[in-house]
């Protein structure tokens, strides 16, 4: 049985004090929810003092990204020594605004996945189309090369341990999201690539989230689709009240 998990992904939001007031806004309304995971993602400059924050709570943290050396002459960059060092479990790898505005490829998402493995945090990899691929019928290609690419060279320990994310490029930010089937259809072809990579088992254990304005009004929708684990949320995680009901999505 795989358990739900829920992501709040903070992007370029919230100073230290804002993270942890909305921290402290989230905790009593969330505490003893065991039933779904759930992972608060801030900027780097609030992980600290967020983490200091989370403890003794249910929420796990996680980074928005990683560099995949461990130290060394790369200004600007962040390792997994460093995140693990203060608490992360998991990071984003991946994301799509990564792959547009910073150069991000699927060779170096690859690194980045192997980096935060080896140093005992979990990735969760976004993979996904943008409307132009979606239109000329190439979603299917692309995450699947996307998924294979990711995973290359991994070992089934590693891969196992994996979160993967389908947000289609379009529907982020926008306001607009795939439909709970449609976005059912892709979560279902990329956990039969995993299975391709791997074994059916493997695959079968491995979380896939949805990703794209997910909102408390039609999360309940995607969680009801049999390939779905979880979300990857974008501005609903940065109000406590939205995510808390995203989190609690069959206790409305």
């Amino acid at each position: 049985m795989r358990k739900p998990i829920i992501a709040g992904n903070w992007k370029m939001f919230k100073t230290v004090p804002e993270a942890l007031e909305l921290v402290e806004n989230l905790k009593p309304a969330l505490a003893g929810e065991h039933r779904v995971e759930s992972v608060l993602c801030p900027p780097f400059t609030a992980l600290y003092a967020v983490e200091e924050a989370l403890r003794g709570t249910s929420m796990a943290l996680g980074a928005q990204d990683l560099f995949w050396e461990k130290q060394g002459a790369y200004t600007g960059e962040v390792s997994p020594v460093m995140l693990a060092s203060i608490g992360c479990k998991y990071v984003i790898v991946g994301h799509s605004e990564r792959r547009q505005y910073f150069g991000e490829t699927d060779e170096t998402v690859n690194k980045k996945v192997k980096a935060a493995l080896a140093h005992g945090l979990l990735p969760i990899i976004c993979v996904g189309e943008s409307l132009e691929q979606r239109e000329a019928g190439k979603t299917e290609d692309l995450v699947r090369g996307q998924v294979r690419k990711a995973l290359d060279g991994l070992e089934a320990a590693g891969a196992a341990k994996v979160v993967i994310a389908y947000e289609p490029i379009w529907a982020i930010g926008t306001g607009r999201n795939a439909s709970a089937a449609d976005a059912d259809k892709v979560a279902g072809l990329i956990r039969r690539t995993i299975a391709g990579v791997f074994d059916a088992r493997l695959a079968d254990g491995v979380r896939i989230q949805y990703g794209g304005s997910v909102k408390p009004e039609n999360i309940a929708e995607f969680m009801q689709q049999p390939e779905i684990d979880g979300a990857l949320v974008g501005g609903a995680s940065l109000d406590a009240q939205s995510f808390v009901r995203i989190v609690r999505y069959e206790q409305k």
